[in-house]
């Protein structure tokens, strides 16, 4: 294997020669954050990479031939300007076959732009999909205007529908005060889900879009406690969640709230101790949870084989972002073997818009909607609690509901915030 660091170039090949010949190399661009202000989201990539690499170490057969596969993985520094240089760059000079993106409009929406400028099939997960489809220009009831880019993965409706479940079982007063940033993620969140919660008898106290970095958050504060709200909702990025949360704290919001409901930020352990107690109870969801009962269907490894294989490799407590990177690549490996010929883009992405799997992440269908270059996907209602006695880690993440995929395993009951 021949590596460059983090965000660099590496081969899968080990230096293998294939008796296929050399025309037999197919090359797979996967971009992600791996540093910057969403590094969180890249913390496991190095793991997954080396499962994906050696599984792929003796090539991959697609019909009755083998194919080299070099992956090309970059760090997009959690900047969307060098997220779009870096996949031109895997396009025009790497001449990649098939890019794959994860975690975040800032990383996947200028990667899918440039892929379908240049005519690349992209492959991508980890972000609501509105965000994705109509953030990036398509319009409600219209054919879709995309060729070559393909998303799978959670939505607006999921995360209305595990709210609602998870929401419902404590008893709160339905006031619920919402932080939406001003960016896809955020207005995304603000035009579909708003409505969808008020229509189940909640009330939505907004105070209005704000801009990621912002550092005073008081004038939202003295409104949610103005309004009495129990029930507080964002989607922020960590450092504007983290400067919020403590000033709740400090102005005396925290301790009105029965839920704290947090989703992009509150995904991984680190984020969530980085607030020490402020962390205790906090509500999350989860798009892939050790206890998913579905096996990588690329490297054959469970969810549990799989957190716990990070957690003895790296010494740091397994994330959800493990599963959902490595069902990219399942996804990713499963067109490849549909298309027949994988280095003709027009059959890969063929092969992409027809796909039906199982990834360790669950299903993943772009046959049946709910907007073409669409698969919709799971949101798990979580929480982040203290470990027990004796753990090694300070935090234990529980599963409280699943009405998006009821065969994910139910383990705890929703604590109340300042319970």
């Amino acid at each position: 294997m021949a590596g460059i660091g983090a965000g660099g170039l590496a081969l899968a090949t080990q230096g293998r020669a294939f008796a296929a010949g050399s025309e037999n190399v197919l090359k797979i661009g996967f971009v992600s954050p791996r540093t910057g202000a969403l590094s969180g989201f890249g913390q496991t990539d190095g793991y997954v990479l080396d499962l994906v690499r050696k599984a792929l170490a003796n090539g991959l057969a697609v019909g009755d031939k083998t194919y080299e596969v070099q992956i090309l993985d970059v760090d997009t520094q959690s900047d969307p300007s060098r997220a779009s240089q870096l996949a031109k760059s895997l396009i025009n000079s790497d001449k990649v076959d098939l890019i794959l993106a994860v975690s975040t409009p800032e990383t996947i929406n200028p990667v899918a732009d440039a892929a379908e400028a240049a005519g690349v099939p992209c492959l991508s997960t980890v972000m609501p999909w509105e965000a994705w489809y109509f953030g990036r220009g398509a319009k409600p009831g219209a054919p879709s205007p995309f060729k070559w880019t393909y998303h799978f993965g959670f939505g607006v409706g999921e995360f209305h529908r595990t709210y609602v479940s998870q929401w419902n079982l404590l008893e709160t007063n339905k006031k619920v005060g919402v932080l939406y940033p001003n960016d896809a993620d955020g207005n995304a969140v603000r035009a579909n889900l708003a409505p969808l919660l008020e229509k189940d008898g909640f009330t939505i106290i907004d105070p209005g879009a704000y801009e990621d970095g912002t550092t005073d958050y008081s004038a939202q504060i003295a409104l949610f406690k103005k309004e009495k709200v129990e029930i507080f909702n964002s989607f922020p990025i960590p450092p504007d969640f983290a400067a919020f949360w403590r000033q709740a704290a400090q102005q005396g919001l925290r301790k009105q709230l029965k839920i704290c409901q947090v989703a992009k930020t509150g995904l991984f352990p680190d984020g969530i101790e980085a607030l020490g107690s402020l962390g205790f109870n906090i509500a999350s969801a989860a798009y892939w949870h050790k206890t998913f009962p579905y096996t990588s269907s690329l490297t054959g490894v469970t969810g549990i084989e799989l957190a716990d294989g990070y957690e003895a490799a790296t010494g740091k407590q397994w994330t959800q972002q493990l599963g959902a990177t490595l069902a990219l690549f399942d996804a990713g490996a499963a067109a490849v073997k549909a298309s027949g010929t994988p280095t003709d883009k027009a059959a890969l992405a063929k092969a992409i818009a027809t796909l039906n799997t199982t990834t360790i992440g669950g299903k993943v269908d772009f046959t049946s909607g709910p907007v073409p270059n669409v698969s919709p996907g799971p949101i798990i209602g979580t929480q982040w609690v203290k470990a027990p006695s004796g753990s090694k880690f300070k935090l234990d993440y529980v599963v409280t509901e699943n009405v998006t995929d009821p065969n994910v395993p139910v383990g705890a009951k929703l604590l109340p915030l300042n319970g």
